[in-house]
């Protein structure tokens, strides 16, 4: 029997469902039936995240399935994150509060800040002339006290380089637990895969298929000639390949979908394993990071006036 990695152990000793629902460009009145499908289906992960617009109508159906005795609220894994223009410290709890009351929920089991960027109070849209000089060891110190709350299970980062998690850990009293990013099989993130495992923080995969909804980004990850071919010796979808590719690689994957079908089909990840041989081909595929982040750089606004400055050289 294939090691099923359904969970993975975190720095808090709290265990983090391996394969969750990322609900980012769900679009509303489709993401509210889209998670009630995926819990009902087997889920217990759902990622989430204020700027995404869409944690009141998750809410409802959180609240529905308990009433429902579908699932409880301490069998779900759930997480959001804090946006960039909620980095003031002073912030970072009406934050946390207001995604409390919009999902719902007493606490959260993970709160990520979502961007190494910050942004004007109250600013909507991604302006440049918003963008400001962040302050992260001060916002960190802010989402340590949520931690110390118990309002936040544990606490982590989203999009940060090496170099900024580094810098981040330099200053932390409570040590992120997660650094959730870009990770596929197009962009395997292996330098900051080796530094999170060094330092016992743990690597969690969003667009773990490329983001093939994504009509500005060009993903043809599920298109390779290598994951069709591997997939193809397998017997199973070139999506469950890809996803299972991540939990063999140790980190937490975020497949997003509204499609009854292939939300099911995603889940289909456990039970079988890649062999080694087969396994080995994918570090063969060209290596190119989807999403960029240009909206957070610009020559005069900001603290990044370069993409290379923004993810520290990890294009």
């Amino acid at each position: 029997m294939a090691n099923d990695i359904r969970f993975f152990e975190l720095n808090t000793g709290a265990k983090m469902p391996s394969l969750g629902l990322g609900t980012w460009q769900s679009s509303p009145g489709l993401v509210g039936e889209a998670v009630a499908t995926a819990i009902k289906a087997g889920y217990r992960h759902i990622d989430c995240a204020q700027v995404y617009g869409n944690e009141k109508e998750i809410g409802l159906v959180l609240r529905k399935l308990f009433e429902d005795g579908v699932v409880k609220r301490e069998e779900l894994w759930i997480t959001s994150k804090l946006w960039c223009t909620d980095h003031a410290p002073e912030d970072v709890l009406e934050a946390l509060d207001r995604t409390l009351r919009d999902l719902q929920l007493e606490y959260i089991d993970l709160f990520l800040i979502h961007w190494p960027v910050r942004m004007k109070k109250g600013s909507v849209g991604f302006k440049p002339e918003n963008l400001v000089e962040p302050d992260i060891p001060g916002t960190w110190r802010a989402m340590e006290t949520l931690y110390d709350s118990c309002k936040a299970r544990a606490i982590g980062v989203s999009n940060f380089s090496t170099k900024k998690l580094s810098d981040l850990l330099d200053v932390a009293r409570v040590p992120p637990a997660v650094d959730q990013v870009e990770c596929h099989l197009s962009w395997q993130q292996g330098k900051l895969r080796s530094f999170c495992k060094s330092k016992g923080v743990h690597l969690s995969g969003y667009s773990p298929l490329g983001s093939p909804g994504t009509t500005w980004i060009k993903s043809d990850v599920l298109k390779n000639p290598i994951l069709l071919s591997v997939a193809e010796k397998l017997g199973k979808t070139p999506a469950q390949v890809a996803l299972r590719w991540g939990l063999q690689m140790g980190h937490s994957v975020l497949p997003k979908s509204t499609n009854e079908a292939r939300i099911k089909e995603n889940l289909d990840v456990f039970g079988w394993s890649i062999p080694e041989e087969l396994f080995a081909k994918f570090s063969e595929i060209e290596q190119a990071r989807l999403l960029r982040g240009t909206s957070f750089v610009h020559d005069t606004f900001g603290p990044y006036r370069s993409l290379e400055e923004l993810w520290d050289g990890e294009l």
